[in-house]
């Protein structure tokens, strides 16, 4: 199992490209079960779970081919009726986004058997949402023996509004609702830049959808879905990462090929602690030169500051001066990097879904264990400011999300390097 080795402290400096986004290429890689025809994706990152989606997509009778340029191209190579028309717990497990496969196959099939996700190690995530979401279209839902069975001879458009913001869910209902018979409005959709890529790509194989990024979305149903060329949005949580680290070292980093708008709330909450902000042709540029100050933080739904970069912000937040709170609002259980940065040295107290930060505290090098994939993150860049070694142990979870982390650290100036149990 690989571990991080750590050697710090390290100031990060120069620049940095952020890979394709991996919560917009899952779902896009979803949707090209929709069609027979080929599907073109650019900028998808090579992380662990693309490749579990990809191995669920050929379980399905996908096939799923990487060019030289690096695109991947995806068709349908066997009828489903020749192959597997679930998806099972074994390829489902590992990671939630499995679930995305749901609504494509009811929508293009007429039926569909998908292992229940179950929860994870930041809190339950259920997936009731996605299922009144697909009944209002007129499916036939049924759990059975930890699977969701669901059926429809032809979905037909509805009024549906959900009972809070959810990503994939509406990710799931939107692409039952593209090959729907009549129209359907989406109401209370969550509003994040990765559905609106989603939905960006959808319109290129043919779909009828308006109103993709904001709370309501419009759906004209079509009988059939083509082919299309798609670039992925970039990653927004990645690319955040390093401009916390930027501001964390006391660094000057820019991230190129980066989507401002996607980024403001994180910008203005580096600005807000006194990091310098510039937004030019070139990227995204975050220095911090002198004091940084604390600043509170709570976690919503986009456009409200993302909980994928909460963990990573706290790490920063052990280095400002004063006391901050950050209020977790989405998750029930992600203050598990807290007690691996006490551990470092880090002043912080957990108080159910409420974290206090004193700093500035100096961390010191130390063996810690990654729970989930931004927990890691936030303990790798506390590595990379603390004095000494530190060891991030288990970051398979990292691997799911970040693209050659390792490397693009030590291009910045980190010195980070991945080791293999047996050379640890």
């Amino acid at each position: 199992m690989d571990k991080f080795h750590i050697v710090g402290p390290s100031r990060l400096a120069g620049r940095v490209k952020a890979s394709g986004a991996k919560n917009a290429a899952l779902p896009a890689l979803a949707a090209t079960l929709l069609t027979e025809a080929a599907t073109e994706l650019h900028n998808v990152p090579r992380v662990r779970d693309i490749r579990t989606l990809c191995k669920l997509l050929e379980h399905l009778g996908m096939g799923c081919e990487e060019r030289a340029d690096g695109a991947l191209v995806l068709q349908r190579f066997q009828p489903i009726e020749a192959s597997a028309d679930d998806a099972p717990y074994d390829l489902v497990k590992t990671m939630r986004a499995s679930v995305l496969v749901l609504g494509p196959l009811l929508a293009r099939y007429g039926h569909a058997r998908v292992s229940l996700p179950g929860g994870c190690a930041i809190g339950v995530r259920p997936i009731d949402q996605h299922l009144k979401g697909l009944e209002a279209l007129g499916a036939e839902v049924r759990l059975s023996h930890g699977y969701v069975e669901t059926t429809a001879s032809r979905l037909v458009g509805a009024r549906f509004r959900f009972d809070m913001p959810t990503v994939t869910g509406t990710e799931n209902v939107l692409m039952a609702a593209v090959l729907a018979q009549g129209t359907s409005v989406l109401e209370n959709c969550a509003r994040e830049p990765e559905v609106a890529d989603l939905a960006d790509l959808l319109n290129a194989m043919g779909a009828r959808i308006s109103g993709a990024g904001g709370e309501t979305i419009e759906v004209e149903g079509v009988r059939e879905l083509g082919g299309a060329r798609h670039r992925v949005i970039p990653d927004r949580i990645e690319g955040g990462t390093y401009l916390i680290g930027a501001a964390l070292t006391g660094g000057d980093v820019t991230l190129e090929d980066a989507h401002a708008a996607d980024l403001a709330p994180l910008l203005d909450k580096l600005a807000e602690v006194g990091a310098q902000i510039d937004v030019g042709p070139a990227g995204i540029r975050v220095c911090a030169v002198g004091d940084l100050r604390a600043a509170d933080l709570t976690t919503a739904p986009h456009p409200g500051f993302p909980t994928d970069l909460q963990a990573q912000f706290m790490a920063l937040l052990t280095q400002t001066h004063g006391v901050a709170t950050i209020r977790e609002t989405i998750f029930e259980n992600r203050f598990q990097h807290a007690p691996e940065l006490m551990r470092m040295g880090a002043d912080v107290h957990v108080d159910g879904g409420s974290a206090r930060i004193q700093g500035p505290t100096p961390l010191a090098g130390a063996n810690v264990m990654a729970t989930d994939l931004r927990a890691s993150a936030c303990l790798v860049l506390a590595g990379v400011v603390a004095q000494g070694e530190t060891v991030v142990e288990r970051i398979y979870h990292l691997d799911r999300g970040y693209e050659g982390m390792e490397l693009k650290l030590q291009k910045l100036g980190a010195q980070v390097a991945r080791r293999a149990a047996s050379e640890a």
